[in-house]
């Protein structure tokens, strides 16, 4: 069927930006873990994983946000829709995903659910949600014992590991959403039963309120109650207004309240029985003390099936402002799916590569994720730390303990997450990677989500921008400023947008992030910097953000060059600004500089500094400096040193001619340095050429690319690896007395640095990966046809720097891609993806991926910096 409008979701987007009309008031903004979260902690000491438990979601109201299954929300979450369901044999009801904490996981948290985000459009007029049930009961307590007996050593086991699903008998359950309007949203759920087996199946749509009330912040209490007919309730908030839930008949209607049940959590008196929970002892106990209830904050109409074996079964719903809606579910529903269907897929056609269908599949789910793990996300640090009013204070201990320093912080908005389940809130450096991807389908979102990190009730009042939830204080690495330097370039290139007030916003809010960078990072003032960066975390020796060994300070290979890129990518905005503007001339000319003097701290050897190349192996490394003048190279073969190919820019001759103020004084300050002989960032200043700025000299760029596309180093099937593997022998130093080591992982790490789910010594990364990409494309630009290199290395198979960048995003690609025996890297060994039919198409986009295999590890919905596989299939040749 032809779509109503072949540009509709396109005219959806410019009427959501012009501010005609909110097509993302609605949108997948639940999270899909609330609990277990700092936000909800209010322990004395901090354990925040013990405090609010996965067996007290049921029960227990949350403070600021909620969760569910395939669920929606407003903006401001006040009003909640998600599927709850019951197999007629779990001890309670599914309303929320299930995992492990990371006290309980072999490697840390882990849900263990099997769920995919099939479809989104920007807008989200129209969603597809895919959650496997288990048909007999979930394995709650098998999944917690088993992996709390294997070792770091031992793989995760999973929940298709389980004899639940040892018969491949399940359920699929299909959420989907339709917008007919911006506020008016029909709603479609589908189960089957798949298998040989017949099954009992409860399906719960639940709507309900989220619960501000008791914290003292909204004066008048919502309320859902039955409206006109026995199939639609009125749903009242005094800030949204009505809205009204239209649904097919069910067997049962059931009413409760957002309430705690205290008795169950506090072992107090409930002051009535219609709490939280109340539909779980409704539905499991068959307990009929809900009936004649009318009214509530929670409402779920009931629908209860025997199905048999290949049957499926359709609840039709819509969530609307409309009242007395004639036909609600009848031929405009119906109307309102095809079409949003058909516009879903007339926006995807712009990114289909030719009729490869499996390339197509994988690039529109991993958009699919990338939208669906927007989430609404609230803390606000003041309240955090003195309470609410009318409530019980918190623990006095949380005015000194975490995030204490952040008083300014006061979020509400909805962000792109990593991972809805696994890191249900914000990671600034992760958020950076984000916006590529999603600058495709939305370069307005994208822009604001960089922007919102740069407002002053994100960033400190000195400058750092906040990092995650767990620690805001952490140093991650400065990718922001590159970001918004890509979504401009990219929103240029594919909209014609020359978003120039969008450059100028960022770029005097990143002046006083960078400076915070050089007064707090830069320990020597040699600018040379250290600080941890926990971006990669626990790819040293030790732990890189605590105490030093021996008493000294760690001059980071790493560190220096996320600067040194960080100074280049300023340099580029500025000269972006200054073609219009002359005053970011002068500014430009600052970060040349600074881009100068820290290349020379990084390759110069002088008497003060032994700079991170080793001549002899050919490599970057991290240097320790100790107390007695003793300059110690850490020699790890890693990231740590391939980070330094990320600051490279090429400076276009023909627009240097529009800035004669910075050309002349960059040639003045080539030819000052020159005259003293001081370490020089461009190697030959001619009149003709475009220059290039790089932190790699070409003679050391030549041996870095030799251990880089080394297949017995660091170039894999599925990509580029974080730890060279010639640390299978491993790397061993002893400091101050005290032994110290490192070794090639290729899957999960042993150590406990960081916790389990943190691992940097082995497996690929795709940012990473994406960022080497990036960089081989600029060197290719500049060096051109005649720069070969030979890929992978030892092979006699010589190619140029873009070629190469072309082969290595089809190493990445191809983790996803189906084989030539219909078989994906991504999925290992399971026999689930690789055969059974109702798998093979499904894609989980992991945290990453194993060094030798490219089975997916980590976070298994971490579409969010993974989802960059959508942009290499766009950029790539095929």
């Amino acid at each position: 069927m032809a779509a109503s409008n072949p540009n509709q979701e396109t005219i959806r987007l410019q009427e959501q930006y012009s501010g005609s009309k909110k097509w993302l008031k609605w949108g997948p903004y639940l999270s899909e873990r609330q609990w277990g979260t700092v936000r909800e902690d209010y322990s004395d000491d901090g354990t925040v994983w013990d405090y609010f438990p996965h067996d007290h979601a049921r029960s227990r109201v949350y403070r600021w946000g909620e969760d569910g299954i395939a669920g929606i929300s407003d903006e401001s979450c006040n009003l909640c829709f998600g599927i709850a369901l019951w197999n007629g044999r779990d001890p309670i009801l599914k309303e929320r995903l299930f995992g492990l904490t990371g006290n309980e996981g072999n490697h840390g948290e882990d849900v263990k659910e099997l769920y995919y985000y099939l479809d989104s459009t920007p807008t989200h007029s129209y969603m597809k949600h895919l959650y496997k049930y288990t048909l007999e009961a979930f394995p709650y307590e098998n999944l917690l014992e088993v992996n709390r007996q294997r070792s770091k050593d031992e793989i995760e086991f999973e929940l298709h590991d389980t004899a639940a699903f040892d018969e491949r008998c399940y359920y699929d359950v299909y959420t989907e959403y339709a917008k007919a309007d911006t506020d008016d949203i029909c709603i479609r759920i589908t189960a089957h039963v798949r298998g040989h087996k017949e099954g009992q199946l409860s399906l719960l749509p639940t709507l309900w309120f989220r619960n501000l009330w008791s914290f003292g912040l909204l004066s008048e209490k919502p309320i859902i109650r039955v409206e006109h007919s026995a199939e639609v309730v009125r749903a009242h908030h005094p800030k949204l207004g009505d809205y009204y839930l239209y649904f097919d008949p069910p067997q049962q209607l059931l009413f409760t309240e957002n309430e705690t049940n205290t008795e169950r959590i506090f072992d107090t008196p409930n002051a009535s029985p219609f709490v939280k929970d109340a539909f779980h002892r409704a539905v499991i106990q068959e307990d009929a003390f809900l009936e004649g209830n009318s009214s509530g904050t929670k409402f779920a109409p009931h629908y209860q099936f025997q199905l048999l074996p290949g049957e499926k079964v359709e609840i039709k719903l819509r969530l609307t402002k409309k009242a007395k809606l004639e036909d609600p579910l009848g031929a405009s529903y119906v109307t309102t799916f095809q079409d949003r269907i058909a516009e879903a897929d007339t926006f995807y056609e712009q990114f289909k590569k030719g009729d490869n269908t499996d390339l197509a599949n994988i690039q529109r789910q991993a958009f699919a994720g990338m939208l669906w793990s927007k989430q609404y996300y609230n803390i606000d640090m003041p309240r955090w730390l003195h309470g609410d009013p009318g409530t019980p204070p918190p623990p006095s201990s949380r005015k000194h303990g975490r995030n204490h320093h952040w008083k300014t912080l006061n979020n509400e908005d909805i962000i792109s997450m990593p991972d809805k389940w696994e890191y249900p809130w914000y990671a600034a450096w992760d958020l950076a990677f984000h916006c590529v991807p999603l600058a495709m389908v939305d370069a307005e979102f994208a822009k604001g989500q960089l922007i919102l990190f740069l407002r002053e009730w994100y960033m400190h009042p000195n400058g750092q921008l906040p990092a995650y939830e767990w620690a805001f204080g952490d140093a991650n690495p400065p990718v922001h400023a590159w970001a918004c330097l890509q979504v401009y370039k990219m929103d240029k290139a594919r909209n014609g947008n020359d978003d120039k007030v969008f450059l100028k916003r960022v770029f005097q809010k990143l002046l006083i992030n960078f400076t915070w960078w050089v007064n707090r990072k830069d320990h020597q003032g040699n600018n040379v910097f250290e600080g941890g960066f926990l971006g990669l975390d626990n790819i040293g020796v030790f732990d890189r953000s605590s105490y030093i060994p021996g008493g000294g300070y760690l001059e980071q290979a790493d560190g220096t060059a996320w600067m040194a890129m960080y100074c280049l990518n300023m340099l580029e905005m500025a000269l972006i600004l200054g073609e219009d503007d002359v005053a970011y001339e002068d500014v430009a000319t600052k970060f040349f500089e600074h881009f100068t003097y820290i290349a020379a701290s990084l390759n110069d050897i002088n008497e003060n500094w032994t700079g991170s190349w080793d001549p002899v192996e050919g490599f970057f490394y991290d240097i320790l400096a100790l107390p007695n003048g003793e300059y110690i190279p850490l020699k790890v073969r890693s990231l740590v040193g391939l980070t330094t190919l990320f600051a490279v820019m090429e400076l276009d001759r023909e627009k240097l001619k529009k800035l004669p103020n910075f050309y002349n004084r960059l040639k003045w300050f080539q030819k000052y340095r020159e005259a003293n002989k001081e370490y020089l960032v461009i190697d030959e200043l001619d009149e003709q050429g475009d220059i290039l700025l790089s932190l790699v000299p070409p003679d050391r760029l030549v041996r870095l690319l030799q251990a880089l596309f080394d297949e017995n180093e660091f170039l894999s099937k599925g990509g580029i690896r974080s730890v060279s593997k010639i640390h299978e022998t491993p790397y061993e130093i002893n400091i101050a007395g005290q032994a110290f080591g490192l070794k090639y992982e290729p899957g999960e790490s042993s150590t406990g640095l960081f916790g389990g789910n943190s691992n940097w010594r082995g497996p690929v990364w795709i940012p990473m990966n994406y960022l080497i990409g990036h960089s081989l494309r600029s060197y290719a630009q500049h060096y051109g046809e005649d720069f070969k290199v030979e890929f992978p290395t030892h092979s006699g198979n010589w190619i140029s720097l873009e070629q190469a960048a072309d082969e290595l995003s089809k190493r990445l690609v191809s983790i996803f891609q189906r084989d030539e025996l219909g078989q994906r890297l991504v999925h290992g060994e399971s026999n689930f993806y690789h055969f059974d039919p109702n798998f093979r198409d499904l894609l989980l986009f992991y945290e990453y991926f194993h060094g030798d295999t490219a089975h997916g590890l980590g976070a298994s919905h971490q579409t969010g910096w993974t989802g960059l596989v959508a942009e290499l299939i766009d950029k790539s040749m095929w």
